[in-house]
């Protein structure tokens, strides 16, 4: 079951809201939202609930022995990381391995669960809290289940670290307030998902769909830039459903997402995209390796050990691998390159050109990152500088996918990449006054029209499952 379906719409969603306010008392909601949240994966398939459930077993365990024999903190807390990133690479790794051994595969046998990137993740971090804090320990085996598994942020995140999210499966309130307000964010996701990246998908797809004779340098470039826009609000779609959903049961979740492609740096990029990841990252890897206080020769190594894995995250292969490294690269220069970028910044020709460098370094990085496979990706890499004329095969793709439609979705999509929104709302705000009914009104209307908006969309079937959905 995935958000932007009829199933969840209409029937999963409204019973859950209905059901959660009618159930008197927080352990019973807890209780129901725990139900609820195991219902939802098992849509996915029933043979990955048991996997989802070990994972919860096993952290849970290991945490009630990290807060008894406090003397073996370390063996217990080695042993619960190890157990979860040992189950993260039997399924998602594996096969990769294999195969760089020449060895056949067990993709059939040992299908990759839904989400186990993000609830490994999300284990990791208890036990890990828990180790430094033995008083974060959870008693309760129903509260740790819906830390790990709670149904809005399970296959996607935002990723929500344990010792910032216990607080609220014990105590949250629910107002009509929370209630409008996480309505309107979750159609604001579902509206980027439906009507922005889907139509940048159908170009995506055209294009990386076609061979070396007919791909051109121009489409090489739709393509590449299509990406840029179709990830973007792909998964900052799916981010604001979760964080819009979490609000409608009491929860708050951590942003994840602030207009990433106005950064003027890869280190600023990756401080605006997919936040909760790299904090993450910060907390559990780069600062027990040495973080920058080991000297500038462990600092570049240890940043990029930690885009390594980041790239390894994100998939089995050396398409992701690379897109880490580059990303790391790039970092870690920008990094003993400093005070020389802060002066270019103080300048307008100077940010114009750090902003030009960072889109094109995320562009190029994110053309690997789409690629099927390293020839594929060096295929696109090449054509974008190449100059090739458009021969008759991409004219047709050109007129088949470049409907007003999708173009018109494509120039909406480039405009509110950038803080063209918060903009728009500051200027409503100076001209109607801050909370004014005018304003929430229109907020209002925005939404009811966004969401008839998506239900047309949806109507018309045949979309893809979120991006990250699949890590």
């Amino acid at each position: 079951m995935v958000f932007n379906s009829a199933s969840f719409l209409f029937m999963f969603l409204p019973a859950a809201v209905i059901l959660e306010r009618v159930v008197p008392g927080r352990a019973a909601k807890n209780a129901l939202l725990c139900l609820l949240s195991a219902v939802f994966y098992a849509f996915g398939g029933l043979a990955q609930v048991p996997v989802l459930l070990l994972a919860a077993v096993w952290n849970y365990l290991l945490g009630r022995l990290l807060a008894r024999e406090v003397g073996r903190r370390k063996l217990w807390c080695c042993a619960a990381v190890l157990g979860d990133l040992g189950l993260l690479c039997v399924y998602k790794y594996l096969d990769f391995l294999l195969s760089a051994l020449g060895l056949p595969g067990l993709s059939r046998a040992l299908p990759v669960p839904l989400g186990i990137s993000f609830f490994t993740f999300h284990a990791v971090s208890y036990a890990v809290d828990v180790y430094r804090d033995p008083a974060l320990a959870e008693k309760n085996f129903g509260r740790f289940f819906l830390y790990l598994a709670f149904f809005p942020r399970l296959l996607a995140g935002p990723i929500v670290r344990w010792k910032e999210g216990r607080g609220q499966l014990c105590e949250r309130t629910v107002t009509a307030e929370d209630t409008a307000a996480g309505l309107r964010r979750f159609v604001r996701g579902m509206a980027k998902k439906l009507l922005l990246a889907e139509s940048a998908a159908a170009v995506v797809n055209a294009v990386y769909a076609l061979d070396g004779a007919s791909l051109s340098s121009g489409l090489a470039w739709l393509g590449a830039v299509g990406y840029c826009l179709q990830i973007y609000y792909d998964f900052s779609g799916y981010s604001d459903m979760a964080i819009g959903l979490g609000r409608l049961f009491g929860f708050t979740f951590p942003e994840n997402f602030d207009h990433p492609y106005a950064s003027l740096s890869l280190s600023e990029f990756w401080r605006r995209w997919h936040m909760t990841l790299n904090r993450w990252f910060q907390d559990y890897l780069y600062f027990p390796l040495g973080g920058s206080r080991k000297g500038q020769a462990r600092t570049v190594l240890n940043k990029l050990i930690v885009f390594f894995a980041t790239g390894l995250w994100h998939g089995a292969g050396w398409t992701f691998i690379l897109w880490g490294l580059w990303h790391g690269a790039l970092v870690s220069a920008e990094g003993l390159a400093k005070k020389p970028l802060e002066r270019l910044s103080r300048r307008c020709v100077g940010r114009a050109l750090l902003r030009l460098y960072t889109l094109l370094a995320v562009l190029l990085g994110f053309v690997m990152f789409r690629a099927s496979d390293l020839a594929q990706g060096w295929l696109m890499l090449s054509r974008l500088f190449s100059f090739t004329p458009a021969g008759l095969a991409a004219q047709l793709v050109c007129r088949s996918v470049l409907t007003p439609g999708r173009i018109g979705a494509l120039l909406l999509g480039a405009v509110f990449s950038l803080p063209a929104g918060p903009a728009l709302r500051r200027l409503a705000a100076e001209k109607l006054g801050e909370g004014s009914p005018a304003l929430e009104l229109a907020g209002d209307a925005l939404a009811l029209a966004g969401l008839f908006l998506c239900v047309l969309a949806m109507s018309g079937g045949g979309f893809s499952p979120f991006i990250y959905q699949q890590f």
